[in-house]
């Protein structure tokens, strides 16, 4: 990491902090996180608001009540990149705000409206035009939730406002859309193979149902079960759990399975941790966590750290079969498709089965095609019998 985005302060200037605090959002290459205090103590001063800063640049002091920051004038001098709306620094902080007395609902002053790089972005990518929106951030600052409630709203000018033709929009990428871009031609550089089979999902279905009845205030998923079945098959195929690394192979003591989740900011694979000794209830839960928190851009990093195995489901998407790119520095990927009610040939009859398609594409540095077979086969066994995994 070389440089990070201050999305905004979660704290004032005069305010208390206590060490472990949240005090500001940071917008990395991976996620927006909130970042905490190393302190306690008195937030002085803080000298970058908002904005691109490179690692290592000071954006704040924490010190005593009254303690001077003169001699730290200097390294605020800095922030050249993003002085745009930032007022003239008085004294008591606090007493700044009152000023923008001239501003619009949507935060704009003087012309231009206030808006966090992540609400920007988020306006941007899905073509929503920030001067119709109503900021709830201080001083009328646009954030992203407020872009997130606005392209979920029905608006007339919008696609009035979206008509020119024949122009080409240039986006500008956003830090996460630069990593999974480097991280996809990293993963198209390994040489892979594939390898499908189809399951009866008629056992899994009713599990999925059973647990719903028994746990009914959480919202459990095939998914869960799936990492569950995905975890128990690392643990019983060791020679799976593994990872690349250029003169050995990493050999993992429990299963950490990624998520690939679809948010706002692009494709993200959030971790439940050592899968194998959760419950489906349990990992139906911190599933649950993880994606909300995705789509919110709360992830932090260590929710996208440790994972040793990705699950890819588009089945909500009534894709039948598709081939998932590798997670780097991960040796396997499964990729779901949706469950199909299908005519097969059962002891000579033909039934009706519901049907579900299972790709695993496997880094064949680490993971020969006679191995990732005999792991493909037993998820199918777990989720055709899922007392086995169980």
């Amino acid at each position: 990491m070389e440089s990070g985005t201050i999305v905004k302060w979660l704290k004032s200037e005069g305010d208390a902090v206590e060490k472990g605090d949240p005090l500001y959002e940071l917008d990395t290459d991976k996620v927006t996180q909130e970042v905490e205090a190393e302190a306690s103590g008195v937030l002085l001063k803080i000298a970058i608001s908002t904005g691109e800063v490179e690692v290592g640049k000071t954006i704040g002091f924490i010190g005593e009540q009254g303690e001077a920051v003169a001699a730290a004038e200097a390294p605020a001098k800095e922030p050249e990149q993003k002085q745009e709306e930032k007022p003239a620094e008085p004294s008591p902080a606090r007493e700044a705000q009152p000023a923008p007395e001239t501003q619009q609902s949507n935060g704009s002053t003087n012309g231009r409206i206030k808006a966090s790089p992540l609400a920007r972005r988020i306006a941007r990518e899905r073509g929503i035009e920030l001067a119709q929106i109503r900021g709830t951030g201080p001083e009328g600052r646009i954030v992203a939730e407020d872009v997130e409630r606005a392209g979920a709203e029905p608006s007339s000018p919008a696609p009035v406002a979206a008509a020119p033709s024949g122009e080409v929009e240039s986006r500008p990428l956003s830090n996460v859309r630069k990593t999974i871009a480097r991280r996809l031609t990293q993963a198209w550089t390994v040489p892979a193979f594939q390898l499908t089979v189809n399951a009866d999902m008629t056992r899994a279905n009713e599990l999925v149902t059973k647990q719903r009845e028994l746990n009914p205030e959480v919202r459990i998923t095939l998914t869960d079960v799936l990492t569950k079945v995905c975890a128990q098959a690392l643990m019983r195929h060791r020679d799976m759990n593994v990872q690349f690394a250029d003169d050995s192979l990493l050999v993992f003591p429990s299963a950490s399975i990624g998520i690939a989740v679809a948010a706002p900011q692009g494709l993200v694979v959030p971790v439940v941790h050592s899968a194998e000794r959760l419950t489906i209830a349990q990992i139906a839960q911190v599933r649950g966590d993880l994606v909300g928190r995705a789509r919110d851009a709360k992830l932090r990093g260590e929710d996208l750290e440790g994972g040793t195995f990705t699950i890819s489901n588009l089945g909500m998407y009534d894709v039948d079969q598709f081939i998932a790119v590798l997670n780097p520095p991960q040796a396997s990927i499964l990729a779901v498709g949706a469950t199909r009610d299908q005519v097969v040939p059962v002891d000579g009859e033909l039934h009706v089965l519901p049907l579900m398609t299972m790709t695993l594409t496997c880094d064949h540095r680490a993971v020969d095609g006679a191995t990732g077979a005999e792991f493909l086969r037993t998820i199918k066994a777990f989720l055709q019998e899922p007392g086995l995994a169980l």
